[in-house]
């Protein structure tokens, strides 16, 4: 038997457990198990809070329809809890727990993750609460399909993991090797696949409009487009290798009346390169509304300035 290598595998293995330990015992406290009831019937799912007198965040589906319910904690504490917002396109929401007390979960930032990287879920699957299970980060930058009613919207930037996740888990804290939470778990695929709405400055500002007016204003521009690649000669101009070709724009939109047309190719918004919708749609949220948001498009081998004012979205 090779004893040495044996003891250089319980060496990983108990340096892995003691990370994902220490994340369970900084974590579980913080996170709780709904349970809401809607008129459509009862449902289940996960919180974790954010800051000291009560806030926790959840997904948006898991209280949909619901105005509040009650929350469980690890340690056996039950408290009534009321809706503060939810938000169906970033799939995130904000609750009030009636009793504060548990300790707030730090919030980090999902941007600096790398795909290998450690992450540790927390949540409540299946009615189990203060559930761990741990996994390495699969993916990141993948899309994830929201709807509410019959706007559709793409939540970007979301990350994809291999820790078992299963109903119940969603809404409950996807959390890095220091215990900080980068991500709420969502949209469960049932193969060993999970997702995580990711915690940035996007979100970070969603969660903001959340608890402060219990919704989420959204910009409006009139205007949809596809990512096409630029020339050799301009993408080195311009050191951006795609812009977004418009493919529609809305009849008396901002977009309309800022001179935008079919066949422009939008570059920069903003001062930021255009390069996906979804680069587009995070300039789209409440401060964009009534500002000036200048546009460069590409148009007849020229570039064109125009300056648009996004509405909000009703």
């Amino acid at each position: 038997m090779d004893t040495e290598h044996t003891g250089v595998d319980n060496e990983a293995l108990d340096a892995y457990s003691r990370v994902v330990t220490g994340v369970a015992t900084k974590v579980l406290p913080s996170v709780a198990a709904l349970s809401v009831r809607t008129p459509r019937g009862a449902g289940a799912g996960s919180a974790v809070t954010f800051t000291d007198d009560g806030f926790l965040l959840t997904n948006a589906h898991v209280v949909a329809g619901a105005t509040g319910g009650s929350a469980e904690f690890a340690d056996g504490t039950e408290t009534p809890f009321d809706v503060v917002g939810a938000d169906a396109l970033s799939d995130l929401a904000v609750v009030r727990v009636h009793h504060p007390g548990t300790p707030a979960a730090p919030l980090g930032d999902a941007d600096s993750l790398r795909i290998g990287q450690l992450v540790v879920a927390v949540g409540n699957p299946m009615g189990l609460a203060g559930s761990v299970t741990a996994g390495v980060v699969s993916g990141l930058g993948r899309s994830l399909p929201a709807r509410d009613g019959r706007r559709m919207r793409v939540i970007d930037d979301v990350i994809q993991t291999d820790a078992a996740l299963n109903p119940g888990n969603s809404g409950g804290a996807l959390a890095d090797a220091t215990g900080t939470v980068v991500g709420v778990n969502t949209a469960v695929a049932g193969y060993g696949l999970g997702l995580a709405v990711p915690i940035n400055t996007t979100t970070r500002r969603i969660i903001g409009e959340l608890v402060t007016t219990g919704r989420v204003r959204r910009a409006w521009l009139g205007v949809a487009g596809v990512p096409v690649p630029l020339s050799p000669q301009l993408a080195e101009r311009l050191h951006q290798k795609i812009g977004l070709r418009v493919v529609e724009v809305v009849p008396g939109s901002p977009a309309h009346t800022a001179g935008i047309f079919l066949g422009d190719i939008m570059l920069t918004a903003g001062g930021r390169p255009v390069d996906t919708v979804q680069a587009l749609q995070r300039l789209m949220l409440g401060p964009a509304i009534g500002a000036d948001l200048p546009i460069t498009l590409y148009r007849k081998n020229a570039m064109v300035d125009v300056i648009t004012v996004p509405t909000e979205l009703n």
